[in-house]
């Protein structure tokens, strides 16, 4: 075993021991190393030194890590003594080890040459800067960091956030937090379902089902139900899809489809959660598609009746909430037969259950199973076999079948008629889109406030510093916070003009939007919640802090209430609007004009954004942003009319030359949402007055707006509009809009105002400040 009091009580050896310690810690050294050493030590070592360093600088025997821990111990505790400044380096810790506890005459030889051949060592070793003084003399840990107050009202930020439904919204949070729930972790999939049943039940004893019918069941208008459903996005998704098929598909089917005598007799039991349903569109073989689906409805004149088939396998209702285990009767969509005439697509009241939950005759149902989320919500599957229900059980808002037979509509179009009715339901992806958001705000939150306190790395003669401080952390969160700013003020406008659609039959923009939104901010959540589980590492994976539910429950709004991927070919076809009120016409000579007419418009014109300007006030103007985005999205349109025609001009089919364009179509949907969700957020901040919240809603808008033309540079730079310079001017201004927002992130998303009953996570601890 070496010895170290010999080594350490030589002065002349004492200067060397830090890089003696390093060196070895690092990997073992070399020959052309060790030479090295003692051509540097040559000048100032005696014999006697260097036969008490020669077993040190062994390379057949190098140290073992016993006697390295011990020599490490040994250099800490002098360097404690000496209360070192941990900004130095090996050569000044060295130094001082040799001058401590030596008189004037035992340091004649330390002089300026062995200072010289000190740092040529070091240098020669590779021991540049302060990291390698780190484990001898180790950096002080600061305490935990002290969270400033918000420079601006997070009070009034929050109502900006929530909207008109601010105060009802804070309702919800507040009352959800008071029933205190907690959360479900390894229970089994019955039990799951059978507490979300019963969590459901007391929503309605408090009322909160009647939102879903105001003018029968509640006062207001159907922003607060929209407003509660996206509250429950704070807490349990299972929660919130059983809300929502209980109240907004089964009773909002009956609200919408039918009449009062429908009404009367179904929604306050509804309501009070004491008739529990159903709404059954999609089937096996079609989902999206519910213009074909197969389950038949025929009018029996004999006895006034509609009898209800399952007519194939394909025909079978598929994923229906509610139906394993609870719905007693459900919303079923189906082909409608009067004698020899069939009327397409009309929607029944069906029996499904008994009061005792027994299955009632002529109806067959099966368990989905268990599924990758949402596991407390009871998805079945549905067979009717010539299963007899009266006519008054079809909702007749725009078509029925009369007192003797005959079939009746005041809309002419089987066409109109079909989409007339399925746009009443279009509060189905609003609701879902908002709730997503809730999500979203969650696990940015939990992420978020993890960040701040999380301490890791640092600087070597500092702290460990908050994960949030560092530019890659701030990278992966403060856009998506951003973004989800943008997005709550997008969601605000759709539901106002969702409230404002309600007696109107045509929908067709509005569901356009909704689509788009719902798509948009669901794909937007699925990838915000993993990126922030894996921005809280380890922590992130443990189901406590609740992103494993948030990831799994989340990912099917990718496709419920519509498939993303479809729901985009709407709003790209909505977009050509001319086009799309053409599609079918032979000739299709209102595609021409519509080509024609918008050849001359704003893709010709001059753009701010084509500029060379790159200074930060222009990359931060609204201006910019609302230029680069409209072109995107103006550009997508046009090219795709003219992309189109050319097949068709080729002789492809409509169908044909669609499927062939697709990829366009997904594009310029994409384009259009973000155009739209970022002129909300630009009109929103416009209208603030309050100084602060406006100057850090800019900064965000700001963000928001680079990240959205960063993340399409490719496009923008191969269309010609965006130069090399210009594209990096925006990644460096990103970056510094984040490190100015870094600061401020714990406010941002405190501005949420989710109790932290209804977060839960550990590493979120802390309520808004």
């Amino acid at each position: 075993m070496r010895q170290l009091d010999a080594i350490f009580a030589n002065p002349r050896l004492r200067p060397v021991l830090p890089m003696l310690y390093v060196a070895w810690a690092d990997g073992q050294l070399t020959n052309h190393e060790l030479g090295g050493i003692y051509s540097q030590l040559e000048p100032w070592l005696t014999p006697a030194c260097k036969a008490e360093i020669d077993p040190w600088l062994n390379p057949a025997d190098p140290p073992s890590a016993i006697e390295l821990q011990q020599l490490l111990g040994r250099l800490r505790a002098e360097a404690a003594a000496l209360s070192l400044d941990a900004r130095g380096d090996l050569v000044d810790l060295g130094l001082e080890l040799a001058r401590a506890d030596a008189d004037a005459r035992e340091l004649e030889w330390l002089g300026p040459k062995v200072e010289d051949a000190l740092r040529d060592l070091r240098d020669a070793l590779g021991f540049m800067g302060h990291d390698a003084i780190s484990e001898i003399v180790p950096v002080h840990v600061a305490p935990a960091p002290v969270i400033a107050p918000a420079p601006f009202d997070l009070q009034l930020l929050n109502r900006l956030l929530d909207g008109p439904y601010a105060d009802h919204k804070r309702k919800i949070r507040d009352g959800l937090a008071e029933l205190d729930w907690g959360y479900q972790y390894e229970v089994s999939k019955e039990d799951f379902r059978g507490s979300t049943t019963d969590r459901v039940r007391k929503l309605a004893e408090l009322g909160w089902g009647a939102f879903a019918f105001p003018g029968v069941t509640s006062d207001g208008d159907l922003g607060h139900f929209v407003a509660t459903f996206e509250s429950l996005g704070f807490y349990d998704l299972s929660l919130v899809i059983k809300y929502g098929v209980q109240f907004g598909l089964w009773g909002g089917s009956v609200y919408f489809l039918g009449t009062e005598k429908h009404h009367r007799k179904y929604l306050p039991r509804i309501a009070s959660m004491e008739l529990p349903g159903c709404f059954a569109m999609s089937e096996l073989g079609h989902g999206s598609n519910v213009r074909d689906v197969e389950t038949l409805v025929v009018y029996d004149p004999a006895t006034d009746e509609f009898v209800v088939n399952t007519p194939t396998e394909s025909a079978r209702k598929e994923w229906i909430g509610n139906a394993a285990r609870d719905g007693q009767m459900a919303t079923v969509f189906a082909q409608l037969r009067v004698g020899e005439h069939d009327h397409g697509v009309h929607a029944f009241i069906v029996p499904l259950r008994n009061a005792d939950g027994t299955v009632v005759p002529n109806v067959r149902i099966e368990d989905c199973g268990h599924k990758v989320g949402l596991n407390g919500v009871d998805n079945g599957k549905i067979w009717f076999d010539n299963l007899r229900i009266p006519r008054e059980n079809m909702l007749d808002r725009y078509a029925s079948v009369d007192d003797n037979g005959d079939y009746q509509s005041p809309i002419a179009s089987s066409g109109k008629r079909f989409f007339t009715m399925l746009g009443t339901l279009v509060g189905g992806r609003v609701a879902v889109g908002s709730a997503g958001l809730a999500a979203t705000k969650s696990a940015l939150t939990i992420a978020t406030r993890y960040a701040t306190q999380r301490r890791q790395f640092g600087p070597n003669e500092a702290a460990e510093v908050p994960i949030i401080q560092y530019r890659s952390h701030q990278l992966r969160l403060l856009p998506r916070i951003a973004k989800t700013y943008a997005l709550s003020f997008a969601f605000q406008d759709l539901v106002s003009e969702f409230i404002g659609s309600v007696d109107k039959e045509d929908k067709q923009e509005l569901e356009a939007l909704a689509a788009g939104l719902k798509s948009y901010g669901t794909w937007f959540a699925n990838e915000t919640i993993q990126e922030c589980r894996e921005a809280c590492g380890g922590q992130g994976y443990l189901s406590i802090n609740r992103f494993a539910s948030l990831r799994e429950d989340a990912d099917i709004f990718a496709t419920f209430e519509g498939d993303n991927t479809v729901l985009m070919q709407l709003v790209a076809k909505s977009r050509l609007t001319t086009f799309k009120n053409n599609f079918s016409e032979p000739g299709l000579f209102g595609v021409v004009r519509f080509i024609a007419r918008q050849a001359s418009a704003v893709v010709t014109e001059t753009n701010p954004y084509t500029s060379r300007q790159t200074d930060s006030a222009h990359l931060r103007s609204a201006d910019l942003h609302l230029a680069a985005l409209k072109y995107r999205d103006d550009y997508l349109t046009q090219t795709l009319a003219r992309r189109f025609k050319r097949r068709l001009d080729d002789g492809m089919t409509p169908f044909d030359a669609l499927n062939d364009c697709q990829d366009h179509f997904l594009s310029l949907a994409y384009a259009h949402i973000e155009f739209e969700v970022y002129r909300s957020f630009a009109k929103a901040v416009a209208e603030v007055a309050d100084p602060a919240v406006r100057t850090v809603l800019e900064t965000l808008r700001a963000l928001y707006g680079l990240d959205c033309m960063q993340q399409q540079m490719g496009w923008f730079m191969e269309a010609g509009t965006v130069e090399p310079p210009k594209a990096r001017a925006i990644r460096t201004e990103i970056n510094m809009i984040c490190g100015e927002l870094a600061p401020n992130a714990r406010h941002l998303v405190d501005a949420f105002l989710i109790p932290d009953s209804l977060l839960a996570a550990p590493i979120a601890v802390g309520g808004p400040t």
